[in-house]
């Protein structure tokens, strides 16, 4: 198969920009290593070890190891302020095309953007492919099979997302995974900026819509609006950073973006039906019966 390798190392910076339209796989390790893709390119992102921070138009974000990012939402760039080990599979969405056929009757399907623990066979097909990169004639022999399997498990993985596209506007199916597109960059954006008051505006300007369409057609997708959205993310994260951390409350408050503690404390009682200090004296009860 057609596979660029490429290694980068301790401050080295690679632009792909204006590389071969076929598949790449890096392998970078150290600190200040800099990876930029140009927009149009589809990529897999796994940290190995250390945190992988990546830059698009209009968000900025760190991704944990052990963590996948599928990234096709315009130009991206990685950097690492601290050592790190990572792979990036990436390439134009045309290299991608024959990898993510389902069947010989079928046409290619699409990966969406996402982010989440990887996969374990995930990982394992990434740092296998790695290896390969290395060796020509093993590559030849089984790097398309690796490629095509870990497309695969990934539009597996997808499938409760890929089952939304027919709510998405659009008469062909181009433009509803357009639409889909769309959304899935709303939701990046509520999700990497949970400690910002939500703005509508901003939400839907990085759509293209209007705050009304925006609201609407986000509803007839996921079930939610935006705003609800966003207040279940902030829910999840305070229940867990009460449960799981020793931060104090007003610490909390600070970093979910409340405006005062009290709207805070008010706010976790009407979630979840206990205050945040009834919520701890239950763990800790029981983290002692166990």
């Amino acid at each position: 198969m057609s596979l660029h390798h490429h290694r980068i190392h301790f401050a080295e910076h690679l632009d792909l920009s204006a590389s071969r339209p076929t598949l790449h796989l890096v392998r970078a390790s150290g600190r200040a290593v800099q990876l930029d893709l140009p927009s149009g390119w589809l990529s897999l992102w796994l940290p190995l070890r250390g945190p992988l921070r990546l830059e698009s138009a209009d968000s900025t974000w760190e991704l944990a190891p052990g963590h996948l990012q599928i990234w096709r939402d315009g130009r991206l760039r990685s950097s690492a302020r601290v050592p790190c080990w990572w792979l990036c599979l990436c390439g134009p969405e045309a290299a991608w095309r024959p990898h993510l056929l389902t069947g010989p009757d079928d046409g290619a399907q699409d990966l969406f953007p996402w982010e989440g623990l990887a996969p374990r066979d995930a990982q394992r097909l990434l740092v296998r492919l790695a290896r390969l990169a290395a060796q020509p004639d093993e590559l030849a022999a089984n790097g398309e099979a690796l490629v095509r399997t870990l497309c695969s498990l990934l539009l597996e993985q997808q499938r409760d997302l890929q089952a939304r596209l027919p709510r998405c506007s659009g008469r062909t199916q181009r433009r509803r995974q357009q639409t889909l597109l769309r959304l899935l960059r709303v939701q990046h954006l509520i999700r990497r900026h949970p400690e910002i008051r939500l703005d509508l505006n901003r939400l839907a300007r990085s759509a293209n819509y209007s705050p009304c369409h925006l609201i609407r057609i986000y509803r007839d997708v996921f079930d939610e609006t935006p705003t609800e959205y966003a207040a279940r993310l902030r829910s999840d994260r305070a229940w867990r950073m009460v449960r799981d951390t020793r931060m104090p409350v007003c610490e909390i408050t600070e970093a979910l973006g409340f405006e005062s503690q009290s709207a805070f404390c008010r706010a976790f009682k009407n979630s979840f039906g206990v205050t945040a200090t009834q919520a701890r004296r239950l763990e800790r009860a029981v983290v002692r019966a166990a």
